[in-house]
C-alpha cells in the first residue's frame, strides 16, 4: 500500500473503534493522515449519527492534553496525530498522565520508512517503544508489510485494547505509522470512494449505582466505626455506599462524590497531620476501626497517615482493573464486590454519623469564619477564600490545577446537597503540564461552559494553550488564575520550615519559589483572549455568574506570603471547635 491508502485505512480503522476527536499537530510526515482524516471530517458514520471532528494546534504537548480532555469529557478513545522526531516526544507528558489515570488517549505518530532507520537521517529516531511502560499497547506499522485488512484489524484492535482487555486497564495506546514518499495525494487521487468498515458505536457505560448492586438488610450488618474515603475518580457510588450504611465519606474533590449528608466539609483539617491523632486532630478521629476507599486518594497526607495508621484496617473497592497501582504493592485488602464490601465496612455504629456531621459543621464555620478575616492587605479576596467561592458558585465542569488550588478547594469547600459540579483534575500524576489545553478539551468535547481555577505558574506553564487558528471551534472557557508570584505550595510543605532558618530564605525562594513578574494581561492580548482582573469577592461572583461565550481569562493577585498564616489562622480557629 502507499502511504495514502495506509493512512486512509488507519482512519476507517480509528472511526470504527469510536474515537470521534483528533487532535493534528502540523508537520509533513505526518501529512497522509491530515489529508485522511480531512477527507472523512463530519461525514457520518453509518448507523451512528456521529462524526469525526478535527482540531489544529501548533504545539504538539498542547495537542496532547487537549486529547486528553477530549477523552475525558466524551468517555470516548480521543486522538493525537504528529509528524516524527522531537514532534512525537512532546507527547510524552500527557501519555504519562493518561497511563495513571486510565484515560482513553491514542497517540498516532509518523514515522520514516524502514530504509532511513539507523542512518541519521533527519528528524529520523527510534520511535517503536517511545512512550515505553506508559502505554497499554505500542504497534509499528507500514503499507510495506501489511494488506489494507491487515492493518485495519491491528489498528482496530489496538484502539479497542485500550479500553480495557481482561485484566488490562484502560489507557494510553500508541500507532507508530511508517510513511514512505508520496506524502501528498496525487490529482486523480484526492478523494476515493472506498467504503470504510462500520460496526457499533462504543457507548459508555451508565454508572453504577448501591440500588442495583447491594443486596442485602442493611440493619444485618455489624456496627463498625468505619468511615469511607473517596480518591479521585471515585464517582458517586462512593457517595450512595457512605449513605446506604450511615457511614462518614471523606471525598477529595476530584472524587465526584463530594455531596449529600454523609460528605464532611474540612475533613483534612479534622484529621490533622497525623491521621485522626495527636492535639491536632479532633478527638473522633482515635475511634477510627476501618477505612473503606473508592478511587485513587492522591491529595491530602491527612488521609495518607490515616490509611497507614496500624490500628486502622483498609479495604479497597476494586470491580475492575485500573492502572494507577500494581497488584500487591499496596496495604488495602481489595473487594470486587458491593455486598462483600458492604459485609465488611459495617453499618455506622450509633452516634457515629451524627458526631462526624456535628464535628464537620463546627469546622467549616470556624472555616469559614477565619477567611472572611483574613483578606489580603489591598482587601481582595485571598487565594484559599476564592477557591471556595469557585466550587461554591460553579454549576457544570470545573477544572482544578494541581498544587496549592486543589488543596485549597479540599479543605474550604462546603459539600452541596446534591452534585452540581463535574470536577477535573490532573490526578494521575499529578503534573502540572497542559492543564490549560486539558481543560479546553474538556469545554469542547462537553460543550458545556467550564470553569478552570489554577495558579500562576501552572498558567504560564501551558500558555500555548491559549494559542488557537481562526478556524478552529473556541471552548467556552473561564480561566481562574490565582496569581502570588511564584510558587506557593513549598511554603506549606518542609520547605517552608527550611525558609525560616537563617540565611536559608533566598535559596528556598530562588529555587521552589520561583517568583516572576509576568504581565498576565500582556499574554492575554498576545493571544486574543479576553482577560480582567478581580478585586474582590463581589468581581469573582459578578464575573462567573453571568452568561458568556469563548474564553476568559480571570486574573486574582494574592500575597504568597501571607498563605502560610493563612492556613494555620484556619487551623487555630478550627482546632478550637474541637474542645
Amino acid at each position: 500500500m502507499d502511504s495514502l491508502l495506509t493512512a486512509r485505512t488507519t482512519v476507517s480503522a480509528l472511526r470504527q473503534a469510536g474515537v470521534r476527536e483528533v487532535v493534528v499537530a502540523p508537520g509533513s510526515r505526518s501529512a497522509p493522515l491530515v489529508y485522511a482524516l480531512a477527507e472523512v471530517a463530519g461525514d457520518e458514520l453509518e448507523g451512528t449519527g456521529l462524526q469525526m471532528r478535527l482540531h489544529v494546534r501548533v504545539d504538539e504537548r498542547s495537542a496532547a492534553f487537549t486529547a486528553l480532555g477530549l477523552s475525558l469529557a466524551s468517555g470516548r478513545p480521543a486522538a493525537v496525530v504528529t509528524t516524527s522526531g522531537t514532534a512525537a516526544g512532546n507527547l510524552l507528558p500527557a501519555m504519562m498522565e493518561a497511563a495513571h489515570a486510565d484515560v482513553r488517549l491514542v497517540a498516532i505518530t509518523a514515522d520514516r520508512p524502514d530504509e532511513l532507520q539507523g542512518t541519521g537521517a533527519n528528524q529520523t529516531t527510534d520511535q517503536r517503544s517511545l512512550f515505553g511502560v506508559h502505554t497499554r499497547r505500542t504497534i509499528t506499522l507500514s503499507g510495506d508489510e501489511n494488506t489494507a485488512p491487515e492493518l485495519h484489524a491491528q489498528v482496530l484492535d489496538t484502539v479497542r485494547f485500550g479500553g480495557g482487555v481482561g485484566e488490562s486497564a484502560p489507557g494510553p495506546v500508541h500507532l507508530n505509522l511508517r510513511f514512505r514518499e508520496p506524502l501528498v495525494p496525487q490529482p486523480e487521487d484526492l478523494r476515493p470512494t472506498a467504503a470504510a468498515a462500520t460496526g457499533p458505536t462504543p457507548v459508555v457505560p451508565a454508572a453504577q449505582t448501591v440500588g442495583e448492586e447491594l443486596n442485602l438488610y442493611v440493619t444485618e450488618l455489624p456496627e463498625r466505626r468505619t468511615v469511607v474515603v473517596a480518591g479521585h475518580d471515585a464517582g458517586p457510588l462512593a457517595s450512595e455506599f457512605a449513605s446506604a450504611l450511615g457511614l462518614p465519606l471523606m471525598a477529595e474533590p476530584s472524587s465526584n462524590a463530594r455531596f449529600g449528608r454523609n460528605a464532611l466539609a474540612a475533613y483534612p483539617l479534622l484529621l490533622g497531620p497525623q491521621g485522626g491523632l495527636g492535639g491536632d486532630a479532633h478527638p473522633l478521629g482515635e475511634h477510627i476501626q476501618q477505612v473503606v476507599m473508592f478511587g485513587r486518594p492522591t491529595l491530602s497526607r491527612q488521609l495518607s497517615a490515616l490509611m497507614r495508621r496500624e490500628d486502622v484496617s483498609t479495604v479497597l473497592y476494586h470491580p475492575k482493573p485500573v492502572g494507577w497501582f500494581e497488584q500487591g504493592r499496596r496495604r488495602e485488602e481489595l473487594v470486587d464486590n458491593l455486598g462483600e464490601l458492604a459485609r465488611r465496612s459495617g453499618q455506622g455504629a450509633p452516634g457515629w454519623l451524627a458526631a462526624w456531621q456535628a464535628a464537620s459543621m463546627r469546622a467549616q464555620s470556624a472555616l469559614e469564619q477565619a477567611l472572611n478575616e483574613r483578606q489580603d492587605e489591598v482587601g481582595r479576596p485571598g487565594a484559599m477564600r476564592v477557591a471556595q467561592l469557585l466550587a461554591s458558585t460553579t454549576q457544570g465542569n470545573l477544572v482544578l490545577g494541581s498544587s496549592s488550588v486543589i488543596r485549597d478547594v479540599d479543605q474550604a469547600w462546603r459539600p452541596p446537597m446534591s452534585p452540581q459540579t463535574q470536577v477535573y483534575a490532573h490526578r494521575g500524576l499529578a503534573g502540572i503540564d497542559g492543564t490549560v489545553s486539558t481543560a479546553s478539551g474538556i469545554a469542547l468535547a462537553s460543550g458545556m461552559r467550564t470553569t478552570l481555577l489554577c495558579g500562576d505558574l501552572t498558567f504560564l506553564y501551558d500558555t500555548n494553550g491559549l494559542w488557537l487558528g481562526p478556524e478552529e471551534e473556541e471552548p467556552d472557557l473561564d480561566i481562574v488564575v490565582i496569581n502570588d508570584q511564584g510558587g506557593a505550595i513549598f511554603a506549606g510543605l518542609e520547605h517552608g520550615d527550611v525558609a525560616r532558618r537563617p540565611g536559608m530564605a533566598g535559596t528556598v525562594e530562588r529555587f521552589f519559589g520561583t517568583p516572576h513578574h509576568a504581565d498576565l494581561g500582556a499574554l492575554c492580548a498576545a493571544h486574543g483572549v479576553a482577560y480582567r482582573r478581580l478585586n474582590s469577592e463581589y468581581d469573582v461572583i459578578a464575573a462567573l455568574g453571568g452568561p458568556t461565550q469563548g474564553r476568559r481569562v480571570l486574573e486574582v493577585v494574592s500575597n504568597r506570603e501571607a498563605r502560610p498564616e493563612v492556613r494555620a489562622a484556619v487551623a487555630r480557629r478550627v482546632r478550637a471547635t474541637f474542645r
